[in-house]
């Protein structure tokens, strides 16, 4: 399917942002909301964005975004949840962060923590701590993933069960309705896993794009989580469950 301007800019608007909403396009473009329904519903039918309640989202299954697609979605939301999260980590503190770029916004955030240990497997966030002289990084060995600077395997795994960390940081790649976190990579969340039992505080950053995504592997429940920062409130159903599971919701402004 050969893309029109108009689409062109949609589809790329869609990548930065996770989304698009028909009335806000309607408004970008000074056309009608009937011409936006037309262009999603072409850009839904070549397989380059999925048709949501009011608008679309990029399109998700069984293979995720490639890194600097994923680095480019939802910038400003990363930046605020990196920002919340880094907040609730005090100087004097052990942290493990895992892969993603959200886990990366919160390395940024924690350039000026004073006398901190991170454990990574994500050699993107150890390459942003360099920054910071009273961060002391430990970087796990494992399998290189070219692709998004991740290491994984068993290795990697049995790496972080040497560790008791005060708070580990961990991302995901979408989120079910009923609180289940989903990824793309068994490998990745073996490794994750490991994390979160090993863990006195485990925290979920996350923006809202993940709620409308789709991934094949369970990770683990909010239920296991103490704290998720988000940029957006969690649907009511999924709010009331987190409320029973006494995991404690920050919305990242």
């Amino acid at each position: 399917m050969a893309l029109n301007f108009r689409q062109s800019e949609i589809l790329e608007i869609a990548r930065d942002e996770g989304r698009v909403v028909v009335e806000a396009l309607a408004e970008r473009f000074n056309v009608s909301v009937q011409t936006i329904r037309r262009d999603l519903t072409e850009l839904s039918e070549a397989g380059h964005l999925e048709r949501v309640h009011g608008g679309a989202v990029i399109r998700t299954g069984v293979v995720n975004f490639a890194y600097e697609e994923r680095r480019r979605m939802n910038e400003a939301a990363k930046a605020a949840i990196g920002r919340a999260c880094a907040q609730a980590i005090p100087d004097n503190s052990s942290i493990v962060l895992t892969l993603g770029t959200t886990t990366e916004a919160v390395a940024r955030e924690l350039l000026h923590h004073r006398n901190i240990t991170v454990v990574t497997n994500n050699i993107n966030v150890a390459n942003i701590l360099l920054a910071n002289e009273s961060c002391d990084i430990l970087v796990a060995g494992g399998n290189l993933r070219r692709s998004d600077g991740g290491l994984v395997g068993d290795l990697t795994a049995d790496f972080m069960g040497e560790f008791k960390a005060d708070f580990a940081v961990i991302g995901t790649s979408a989120l079910d309705a009923d609180g289940d976190m989903l990824d793309y990579d068994l490998a990745e969340v073996r490794v994750s896993r490991r994390i979160l039992r090993q863990a006195r505080q485990s925290f979920l950053v996350t923006d809202a794009s993940k709620l409308e995504r789709s991934a094949p592997v369970r990770l683990a429940s909010l239920s296991d989580i103490d704290r998720v920062f988000i940029d957006k409130p969690l649907p009511d159903a999924l709010m009331a469950l987190c409320a029973q599971w006494d995991t404690e919701i920050t919305v990242a402004g």
